[in-house]
């Protein structure tokens, strides 16, 4: 995946970063949502990053009155991004405005931990999750949620569009439980009771509609095939402590990375013997944010 010599590093004083994702837009862009006291105060940063030959340049950043715990990209205006916040609001921003936010979506009772841009051709459609243990679906153009999905029975950690089936989407909670959901029904569409843990991360296989990850409090990471939700695909141990991110490759239908609180990423290929690549232990603190990249081959 390329080696941590290569990677470039720009500190942002006292603010710990909750997660990344590059631009869809751009390469070499990076938004990342940040806040201070590790999210428990004080107040949260979106900073949008961009690597040239300088190194790593902060191009943009907008403040806001709470911790900000995740960002997304907007699939159809390449300055737009939504972030969610401590407060349990979301925020559209556009990097062609000095200030903002442009609007502020204010439902969720608890905080937002979790936000989603559909990536399927057709619809534009963001996905919410809350420690107020709900999903919401919202339309950027309409200024209150379309939907409200209920039936955790925990903190929702994760909420992830299926890049491949329009308006089907997973979510991961706090109650060990994976589940996926239709935008067209109201109900839950499967639950898998994937770990014995909180479940803090899922994601989707670029490359296999049935085929998603989980990563969890108990360390492992667990791939799930929709079609048989007995036993999982792969089980991959290694990390020491909880994994809070995890990302499958957008080159490669069996690659995938995660992050955790044990400080590393960690690459994986579960088609593999072996299936742990590499282990990059750059950071020196929680490792919340992940993203690869859609231009870059191995660039993360």
């Amino acid at each position: 995946m390329g080696s941590a010599a290569g990677a470039g590093a720009l500190r942002l004083p006292g603010l710990h970063g909750y997660a990344v994702e590059f631009s869809p837009y751009c390469p070499g862009r990076v938004a990342c949502a940040a806040a201070q006291y590790y999210g428990m105060a004080g107040c949260g940063t979106l900073a949008v990053l961009e690597q040239n030959e300088a190194g790593i340049v902060l191009l943009r950043s907008f403040d806001w009155n709470d911790g900000l715990f995740d960002v997304t990209w907007s699939e159809n205006n390449e300055n737009m991004l939504i972030t969610c916040s401590g407060d349990g609001s979301l925020q559209i921003w556009d990097m062609a405005k000095t200030k903002g936010p442009l609007q502020v979506y204010k439902e969720h009772t608890l905080e937002a931990y979790s936000v989603d841009w559909s990536q399927t051709r057709g619809e534009q459609l963001v996905v919410s999750g809350s420690w107020d243990q709900t999903a919401k679906l919202w339309d950027p153009a309409v200024g209150k949620s379309l939907c409200t999905f209920k039936g955790h029975e925990a903190v929702i950690y994760s909420t992830i569009w299926s890049p491949h089936i329009p308006g089907c989407f997973a979510s991961a909670s706090g109650d060990q439980t994976l589940r996926i959901w239709d935008v067209k029904t109201p109900g839950v569409k499967l639950v898998i009771p994937a770990h014995q843990a909180e479940v803090l991360s899922c994601d989707w296989c670029k490359y296999d509609e049935n085929l998603l990850v989980t990563g969890a409090v108990d360390c492992s990471l667990k791939g799930w095939d929709l079609r048989n939700i007995r036993q999982p695909v792969f089980v991959l141990l290694g990390h020491t402590y909880a994994i809070r991110r995890v990302k499958f490759s957008p080159f490669h239908a069996t690659i995938l990375a995660s992050c955790s609180y044990d400080f590393t990423v960690r690459f994986w290929d579960f088609s593999k013997p072996n299936p742990l690549l590499e282990t990059v232990e750059h950071h020196t603190e929680f490792t919340c944010g992940l993203d690869l990249s859609l231009h870059n081959r191995g660039q993360v």
